[in-house]
């Protein structure tokens, strides 16, 4: 295997092109990756019942937020990478690449072992309805365990993505999709184990496909960049500085806007066990359609973070330019989904004529969200792939505490809407990142940004 196949030249080249292909392979990924809480729900919904569907989704919630300030690390690694390819210097590659394993296994175990001690504290603060109480905290434990083994295959996979290629981290997904599928219906289904199930399916999936990604790897450590010495994982000072420099902000703008949906969820709750299923479900639903958009801002990550590194702002520009084109054609397509199956979509999950009834509700207050995001794939991804981490903090602090928070208590509490004022509320909150982030890419301050090549 040549180095051309783990690498991707994108300063060069047709940018609609580059990017259609390149984005085809992290659509799917996403979309297999959200496969795995969904296959958990749709098993849980129709073994289990509401309580464990919503005893899932509750600690769903609280997985993710670890995962996406994990991933918020992670990515910092992902836009170093990628701006060291852009610039050249692919010998710091070995260094970079061990040290940002080491900080993300460190950081995953210290994130564990708080979530494990605070368990408790945890789902009585998101108001978890006491009839999925106990299902919640076994699906929290257990897949909190295995939070380390989904940290590395992230970081896996933010590395390859920062190098251009898109289809390993297909491969590594695909592979733990189908071990929790077959695992998810044995223990789950045929053994009764219950949410547990769900979530030991899960956990094996994942550690399955980290261990066979890093033996992939390893045979390939020469294209990859790595040697997989144990010395190389001893952490640089300087990109160690650089990593927790540009990965901090990253992980508390995940964090905010995930802490910010564990606040949503608490006033959610408050409502009763229906209305957590139903917006439990109606966020999967959600995240699936939004997570398979988001191959897009995947896609553009690294192509602006190398043209960055090569100091080619036009090609910056005009792939902004194509991800709002590609990203607003499949948002009308998935806006019209919606629309019309809505419904359908959530008897996949639940049998429950209640929660069937209460997803119009849900439905005709999220569908507000969808532009905003539209716009977060071309200039959010922007913001991230030039490295101006501090800037995608403080708007990820305006999207999750001072509008998604906001505007749920507003709608919800102040106007009396309910369950379709906090799900509005919940849905407006992302322009507050979309509309900053693209007026700060048309005022073109961005130009005179030293980059993190530079420091390399």
């Amino acid at each position: 295997m040549s180095a051309k196949k783990l690498t991707k030249d994108f300063t060069n080249g047709s940018i609609p092109k580059q990017l259609f292909w390149f984005a085809l392979p992290f659509m799917a990924s996403n979309a297999l990756q959200v496969l795995y809480s969904t296959i958990d729900m749709i098993i849980v919904g129709n073994f289990v019942g509401t309580a464990g569907l919503s005893a899932v989704s509750q600690s769903s919630q609280i997985i993710n937020c670890t995962t996406m300030l994990c991933l918020g690390v992670s990515s910092a690694g992902q836009v170093l990478v990628s701006q060291v390819l852009g610039s050249g210097k692919k010998r710091e590659l070995n260094s970079i690449i061990g040290t940002l394993f080491t900080i993300i296994t460190a950081f995953s175990l210290v994130l564990s072992v708080a979530i494990l001690l605070f368990s408790n504290w945890l789902l009585k603060t998101i108001n978890v309805p006491e009839e999925s109480f106990s299902m919640a905290m076994e699906y929290l434990i257990i897949c909190t365990a295995g939070l380390v083994l989904t940290a590395g295959y992230n970081t896996v996979s933010s590395i390859l993505r920062g190098m251009g290629d898109s289809k390993r981290p297909l491969l590594f997904i695909a592979i733990a999709s189908v071990i929790n599928l077959v695992l998810d219906y044995l223990f789950t289904g045929l053994l009764g184990w219950g949410v547990a199930g769900a979530a030991w399916a899960t956990i094996i999936g994942q550690g399955v496909s980290f261990v066979f990604s890093l033996y992939y790897l390893y045979k390939h450590r020469k294209e990859f960049g790595f040697d997989f010495k144990l010395k190389s994982l001893i952490p640089n000072k300087k990109y160690s500085g650089m990593i927790v420099s540009l990965g901090t902000p990253m992980a508390i703008q995940s964090g905010f806007i995930n802490i910010s949906m564990l606040f949503v969820n608490s006033l959610v709750n408050g409502v009763g066990v229906v209305a957590s299923a139903t917006f439990g479900v109606g966020v999967r639903i959600d995240d699936i359609i939004n997570k398979l958009c988001m191959g897009i801002q995947y896609a553009v990550i690294p192509m602006i973070s190398q043209n960055t590194g090569a100091g080619k702002q036009k090609r910056v520009q005009k792939t902004v330019y194509w991800a709002w084109i590609y990203s607003g054609i499949f948002t009308v397509f998935c806006i019209g989904l919606y629309l019309f199956f809505g419904k359908e979509f959530f008897m996949l999950f639940s049998d429950d004529p209640a929660v069937h009834q209460m997803s119009g509700t849900f439905i005709s207050a999220i569908l507000w969200m969808f532009p905003a995001f539209a716009i977060m794939r071309g200039s959010g991804a922007f913001v991230q792939g030039i490295g101006n981490a501090k800037f995608s903090m403080v708007l990820a602090i305006l999207d999750g505490v001072v509008l998604r928070i906001g505007l749920s208590w507003l709608f919800g509490i102040v106007f009396d809407l309910g369950f379709y004022g906090f799900v509005l509320g919940y849905g407006l909150a992302p322009y507050g990142f979309a509309l900053p982030s693209m007026i700060y890419f048309f005022s073109g301050i961005w130009k005179k940004r030293k980059t993190l090549a530079d420091e390399v």
